[in-house]
């Protein structure tokens, strides 16, 4: 299966992208024709989702290059741009990383552009594999009659394309499962009310939209049988950080004995950092919270707190679904395990 929708598409030296601030009311592309294009659609959310932030970067770094090929300083300048979009997801840097490397082992060579534009066409068309595979070892998680519990937007408006946790679900799904999703409304940007939501009715999967508050009523009277969603960077121990809103709802299915799953490419997993306390919390603005849209629902003189993601300490999770495998308990000698067959 496909979906109907690419969420990125390079076509002739232009990165076409599904602009996320408008759905569900309007479907629109955004161009990005250079480096600095790339940056805003980062930073400004045109594109979310690690795996998609990763895939969209690595062009911005084709780009760089393709405007300052004769400037290596403006280029490693441009780089360095570019990653300091947003500091959370570990795909952004990881994906830049591996651009910079391409570039370093080959910059002598006279198509060294085209080895870098190759190279961002192999991350966007590896993170497409990396997720069907992801899809593929969740499947057994997921119980015939299942139902689904999911947050904020790991499908393919967050990846390159199929998804990470929604690419679980819709995996189900295709099997014959027959489950159910809720989705999270996931305030106060409502990726899953904007997103998640757009994306299962695009595949006629069965769900319903909650507001967030309502997860933890559900959990408790026994009406979820699971939980699986995304994933911006996971520490060595296992410590999962994800949109902000996650760790209560691990703390509601620990309590009430609820698999709680995060679904992620091994690229998420940062393998420099030993614990969740290490990843740098992205704030943002806070007419975020102060506004739906552009319906203010809050006072402007009211100060807001606003960050983008939280922490789920490993003790939370239940296990970590990778195109590698499933990731059990104990977290760090299983993932130091996986680093070591990389």
């Amino acid at each position: 299966m496909k979906e109907p929708f690419n969420t990125l598409e390079f076509k002739d030296e232009e990165l076409l992208l599904i602009d996320q601030r408008l759905l569900p009311a309007k479907f629109e592309i955004f161009v990005a024709k250079d480096y600095k294009d790339i940056e805003f659609s980062i930073r400004d959310m045109v594109v979310r989702g690690a795996p998609a932030i990763g895939a969209t970067a690595a062009y911005g770094v084709y780009f760089a290059l393709k405007e300052f090929s004769n400037n290596e300083n403006e280029f490693y300048k441009a780089c360095d741009f570019i990653n300091s979009s947003r500091p959370t997801a570990i795909n952004l840097k990881w994906a830049i990383d591996r651009m910079i490397k391409k570039y370093q082992e080959n910059k002598d060579k006279e198509n060294v552009l085209d080895l870098l534009k190759n190279e961002a066409i192999d991350i966007q068309n590896e993170d497409i594999i990396t997720n069907k595979k992801i899809g593929d070892n969740g499947l057994s998680l997921i119980p015939q009659n299942a139902t689904i519990l999911t947050h904020c937007n790991a499908g393919a408006l967050a990846t390159a394309g199929w998804g990470t946790a929604l690419g679980v679900i819709k995996t189900a799904f295709y099997n014959d499962k027959n489950i159910f999703v809720y989705a999270d409304e996931t305030r106060p940007r409502q990726q899953g009310a904007r997103l998640t939501a757009w994306e299962l009715t695009q595949a006629k999967i069965p769900s319903k939209l909650i507001a967030d508050s309502v997860a933890a009523t559900l959990i408790r009277d026994g009406k979820i049988d699971l939980v699986v969603l995304g994933a911006d960077r996971i520490a060595t121990n296992g410590d999962v950080c994800n949109k902000i809103g996650t760790f209560g709802l691990s703390v509601i299915c620990k309590q009430y004995g609820v698999p709680f799953y995060s679904a992620a490419p091994v690229s998420t997993i940062d393998f420099n950092i030993e614990s969740g306390s290490q990843i740098p919390i992205e704030e943002r603005d806070k007419n975020e919270v102060r506004f739906v849209g552009e319906t203010q629902v809050a006072p402007l003189e009211m100060d807001v707190y606003n960050p983008a993601f939280d922490v789920t300490p490993h003790q939370n999770v239940t296990a970590i679904i990778t195109e590698k495998g499933v990731i059990y308990p104990p977290f760090k000698e299983n993932i130091q395990k996986l680093k070591e067959q990389l």
